[in-house]
């Protein structure tokens, strides 16, 4: 059976991190005139007259000084001063902001929301305590908060959601070249290299690395290699993953590398609570199932086919005849999209247990700029919610 063509999925939706809106209004100034008053010529010496002059001249410049400054933001930090921000969670990109510009970490709260939608970093914000440096760039403040709390100052930082390409590019940023993207990329091109000393790659094959590469802050030693990295954040995945209990999703039929497949999707698709998470993989099980009315077994992510062509999908693309389309071929995509968190992991092996029969999401930013969820069960409850929420 068909789908729906036309059918506007969750994945269809608003910049991930779009600005809160703002209510301005318009100042009026009324000029009234005065030229009839005419007051009787004063006696003082002209001495007083420039004093005056002066003074007005002093008011104005201390007005407009004022002005610039509630324009430009508050005072930042000194070079080097240092400051501790803790953010709650829950905390959207805005809220964020405005506990940076209060701290003096930026002059403006609005820099920093434009930098997390510059990054499309808005549901990859991390809630704890930072401590934050005077002449850090909004830039180095999103990277941080995608990080988390804690990480290791000058380590190689490889944030959630990452593919193999972005974290090749770090390993060379952070090693200042001396391992390049490209040395590391093919260090990680075939998995059946390391399947020897990591049994839990046997089901990846040939393929390459893509999502087995755990995000995390790494110290990287003076004479580290790109094999050597690998390795480490191999054994990385391999301590992080012998918490998990992959028993639901090997019950449907699926493999340890397919749970990290689905994983990685989740990943993409949800934001860091884990109450959201556990309820986005249920539906994206449901969705795979070849049995359910509303899918027919097609997982309908966007985000595949975005990894796939390295940007924000048309609707010709994410239908396109490809490997990555989920809309065009049923079940899960040919290898991971990018590095989950545990916490994408631990979902798909614990799905939310109520979510039976759930097949839609979308999902938006709300005005405090925190990402909010709606989730229907039928495709018509999914054209009302987004009719009530996206249009």
């Amino acid at each position: 059976m068909a789908l729906r063509k036309r059918q506007i999925t969750y994945s269809q939706r608003p910049n991930h991190a779009a600005r809160s809106a703002h209510a301005r209004g318009d100042k009026m100034f009324r000029t009234y005139d005065t030229s009839y008053i005419r007051p009787k010529r004063s006696k003082a010496p002209a001495i007083i007259a420039v004093v005056v002059a002066l003074i007005v001249v002093a008011a104005l410049i201390f007005g407009a000084v004022t002005l610039l400054r509630g324009c430009s933001g508050q005072a930042t930090l000194a070079e080097g001063q240092t400051v501790q921000i803790e953010v709650a969670e829950g905390s959207g990109a805005g809220a964020i902001g405005d506990q940076l510009a209060e701290a003096g970490v930026i002059g403006n709260a609005g820099d920093f929301t434009n930098a997390v939608n510059a990054q499309n970093a808005a549901m990859q914000l991390k809630p704890g305590t930072y401590e934050l440096t005077g002449g850090m760039t909004v830039e180095e403040i999103v990277d941080l908060m995608v990080s988390g709390p804690n990480v290791i100052a000058g380590g190689l930082t490889i944030p959630e959601g990452y593919t193999l390409a972005q974290i090749a590019q770090a390993v060379q940023e952070n090693t200042e070249g001396r391992i390049t993207a490209e040395q590391f990329t093919a260090a990680a091109s075939d998995a059946s290299v390391y399947a020897a000393d990591f049994p839990f790659l046997a089901d990846a094959g040939t393929n390459s690395l893509e999502g087995y590469l755990f995000p995390k802050t790494y110290e990287v030693a003076d004479d580290a290699t790109a094999e050597s990295l690998v390795r480490l954040m191999l054994q990385q995945y391999q301590d992080e993953i012998a918490t998990l209990d992959f028993s639901y999703p090997q019950s449907l039929g699926l493999t340890p590398y397919d749970a990290l497949k689905l994983a990685s999707v989740v990943e993409k698709e949800s934001s860091g609570s884990e109450q959201i998470r556990s309820q986005v993989a249920a539906v994206f099980y449901n969705r795979l199932s070849p049995d359910n009315q509303e899918t027919f077994g097609f997982l309908q992510s966007d985000a595949t086919t975005a990894y796939e062509v390295g940007h924000d999908p048309s609707a010709e693309e994410v239908h396109s005849d490809t490997p990555y389309s989920t809309y065009n071929n049923a079940g899960l995509p040919p290898t991971p999209i990018c590095s989950p968190s545990l916490d994408c992991l631990q979902a798909v092996c614990a799905p939310a247990s109520d979510y039976e029969g759930y097949y839609y999401f979308i999902f938006w930013t709300n005005d405090a700029g925190e990402t909010e969820y709606a989730f229907s069960k039928t495709y018509d409850e999914h054209q009302a919610a987004i009719a009530e929420h996206l249009q």
